[in-house]
């Protein structure tokens, strides 16, 4: 996710945003991890909106968090927006909700 904030802050400074948005658009699978480390900020919205209103029911989409999705809005902010990055990522997802210990802990103290 964090590279992913990067890329859409340098895009929209450097001019490539559209040429970068229809190339994620033809990308198969685009997997965002650790969604909701930190608020998405006014060009990261509208951008994460137009990626998922261009893949919705063509491309898939992965999106892990440590936060729960009802936490969501509240991280990508504007609420009409929000409404609407949620009712797409919601409205055809498959959800799996993980429970137990962290699996990287695991492998640490495994190897101490």
């Amino acid at each position: 996710m964090n590279r992913f904030l990067e890329r859409i802050a340098q895009t929209k400074l450097d001019g490539t945003f559209v040429r970068v948005l229809n190339q994620i658009e033809r990308t198969h699978l685009i997997i965002l991890d650790d969604f909701g480390l930190q608020p998405l900020d006014a060009t990261t919205r509208i951008a994460l909106l137009q990626i998922l209103e261009d893949r919705y029911g063509k491309q898939a989409i992965m999106i892990t968090s440590q936060l729960p999705v009802t936490q969501w809005h509240d991280v990508i902010g504007e609420p009409t927006i929000a409404d609407g990055i949620m009712d797409r990522l919601v409205g055809n997802a498959h959800r799996l909700e993980l429970k137990g210990d962290s699996l990287r802990r695991k492998k640490l103290e495994k190897n101490v």
